[in-house]
């Protein structure tokens, strides 16, 4: 199954990781990756401190865990291509317009390796 469709289909949460230029980590809640294809994906983020660490540091993690009990689920290694502030973009991507006063950029990442949600086999 294509990643893409993983993520029509999955019902959970998602939460990112990233760290600052020194290495202080944060994690954040997020909602579903979009999908530019199935080795890019972009998130809707605020002037927060994910966005933030992001500036100096372009890895991420992100991962997604699946409602319903059990340790079903997905992590995506991540790195940050580009980011867009333009609002036309933004509002391509927002899921809920009611956020748009507080939603500030698109930022695009490439997938670089993508596990379960436990053990260590990369998922094809």
């Amino acid at each position: 199954m294509k990643l893409s469709e993983y993520f029509e289909k999955a019902v959970g949460y998602g939460v990112i990781s990233t760290a600052d230029s020194e290495g202080r980590v944060d994690s954040a809640i997020y909602s579903k990756p979009h999908f530019i294809d199935e080795e890019n994906i972009a998130f809707v983020m605020t002037d927060r401190l994910t966005h933030r660490n992001l500036q100096s540091n372009p890895h991420a993690a992100y991962l997604f865990i699946e409602s319903g009990g059990g340790y079903n689920g997905r992590r995506l290694f991540l790195t940050k291509v580009k980011e867009s502030d333009e609002d036309r973009v933004i509002d391509s991507f927002l899921r809920n317009k009611e956020y748009r006063n507080v939603v500030k950029y698109v930022v695009f990442f490439k997938i670089d390796k993508v596990l379960p949600l436990i053990g260590d086999g990369e998922i094809i």
